[in-house]
C-alpha cells in the first residue's frame, strides 16, 4: 500500500500546487494587498492560513525546511496585510479561477464529480494525529462544486502526507538545512533549487559538514552508500504514514481516481504553470524497493 501512496501524490500534487504558482492566485493576493514579484508572501499566507494567524515559531514548524529567518520576514506580517479568514477566501476563489480556466466546461462533469467523490473519501479518512496542517484544512467547510471539493480533498491528503514526512525527517535525525543538503546529494534536484529556502551559504555549508561527520555525504556533497540509506528510510516512513487515506478507499477506488483525475493533469502541465525543476523530487525519487 506504501507504493500506492507515493503513486498517487505523484498525481495529487500538481492538482494542489496549482495555488502557489497560477496567475489567478497571484491576482487574488495582489487584490489582498500582498507583494507578488516574490510568490512567498502569497505562499506563506495561503498554506498557513487554515492554522489561523500562526506566529513565527509555529509556522517554522509548519514549513520545516525553510529558514527560520526566511519565514520571520513574511509572518506573521502576511497577517497584517490580511487575516487568515480573508485569505481563505482568496484562496478557494482563486482555485476556482484557476480550474475554470484549466479546465472550462469540464468542472461540471460528471468524472470530475466522481473524482471529488473518491478523493474525498479518502482525505476524510486520515488520521490527524501529529498532523496539524492536515487537520486545520479538515476543518475547513467542504467546497460543493466538484472541481473545488477535488482540490480540498488533494490538500489535506497532501498535507496529510507532508505532515508525516517531517515526523520521518525528525525520526532519521535530519534537521531542516541538513533535510535539503541531504535530498540534494542524491540528487533529487540541484541544490540550487533550493534557494529559494532561505538558507545562506554558510549554513547550507556547516549543514553539510554535520552529514560529512555522520558519513552520509563524501567530500563533494554526494551521498554515500549510508547517506542514500537514510533518504531510503526516510521515504520509505514517508509512504508507510501515507498509506492510511489508500488502505480506506481501496486499490480500485485509487486506480479510478487516478483515471478520472488524469483529463485534469494534462491541462495543469501543458499550461506550464508548475517549476520544471520540483523541491519535491516527485520526477527523480522512487518508492524504496
Amino acid at each position: 500500500m506504501s507504493k500506492l501512496a507515493r503513486s498517487m501524490w505523484h498525481q495529487l500534487e500538481p492538482i494542489h500546487a496549482v495555488v502557489y504558482f497560477s496567475p489567478e492566485a497571484f491576482g487574488e493576493a495582489a487584490a489582498l494587498g500582498y507583494d507578488v514579484e516574490s510568490r512567498w508572501p502569497s505562499y506563506f499566507a495561503y498554506r498557513l492560513a487554515p492554522l489561523g494567524a500562526a506566529g513565527a515559531r509555529a509556522a517554522t514548524s509548519a514549513c520545516y525546511s525553510f529558514s527560520p529567518a526566511m519565514i520571520a520576514e513574511h509572518v506573521p506580517a502576511v497577517w497584517e496585510v490580511a487575516g487568515p479568514a480573508e485569505v481563505l477566501r482568496a484562496r478557494i476563489t482563486a482555485v476556482d479561477k484557476t480550474y475554470r480556466t484549466l479546465l472550462g466546461d469540464k468542472v461540471d462533469s460528471a468524472e470530475l464529480a466522481e473524482a471529488a467523490e473518491l478523493a474525498g473519501r479518502a482525505a476524510a479518512s486520515v488520521s490527524v494525529a501529529a498532523r496539524p496542517l492536515a487537520a486545520a484544512n479538515l476543518d475547513l467547510p467542504w467546497p460543493r462544486e466538484p472541481h473545488l471539493a477535488l482540490w480540498h480533498a488533494a490538500t489535506v491528503l497532501r498535507e496529510h502526507r507532508g505532515d508525516g514526512h517531517l515526523a520521518a525527517l525528525l525520526a532519521a535525525g535530519l534537521d531542516p538545512c541538513e533535510s535539503l543538503v541531504s535530498f540534494a546529494a542524491i540528487g533529487a534536484a540541484p541544490a540550487e533549487t533550493f534557494a529559494g529556502r532561505g538558507w545562506t551559504a554558510d549554513e547550507w555549508a556547516a549543514a553539510r559538514e554535520r552529514l560529512a561527520a555522520r558519513g552520509l555525504v563524501d567530500d563533494a556533497g554526494l551521498a554515500t552508500e549510508r547517506g542514500r540509506d537514510l533518504r531510503d528510510q526516510v521515504e520509505r516512513m514517508t509512504d508507510e504514514l501515507a498509506a492510511g487515506p489508500w488502505r480506506a478507499l481501496g486499490e480500485d477506488g485509487a486506480a479510478r481516481l487516478a483515471q478520472l483525475i488524469g483529463p485534469v493533469l494534462g491541462p495543469v502541465f501543458e499550461a506550464g504553470l508548475l517549476p520544471m525543476t520540483s523541491t519535491l523530487g516527485i520526477a527523480t525519487v522512487k518508492a524504496p524497493d
